[in-house]
């Protein structure tokens, strides 16, 4: 994870996301680098629109907390139907 964190950080400052960069993070935060998870992670990017991916995550991630509050009102508007067919 904290190698997808690299290049997160490295796209939020508009730095090109390449193994030389993501290694100095890496290494900049204590860890090891293992220069083939490297070079994995920036294969796997290669087509990826990096706004688009975080966008659409932080979609998914806000689905939940707001899928109660949905629930409610559906249920709400579900019962006033009801009430006006008894009068």
């Amino acid at each position: 994870m904290e190698y997808i964190y690299a290049a997160m950080i490295l796209h939020s400052a508009e730095k090109d996301i390449n193994e030389e960069n993501v290694k100095s993070i890496i290494e900049a935060a204590g860890i090891e680098a293992d220069d083939a998870r490297i070079k994995a992670l920036i294969a796997a990017l290669e087509d990826v629109d990096i706004d688009e991916a975080m966008e659409t995550t932080a979609m998914a991630a806000a689905a939940p907390a707001a899928a109660p509050a949905a629930a409610e009102a559906v249920e709400e508007e579900a019962a006033a139907g009801l009430g006006a067919l008894f009068g």
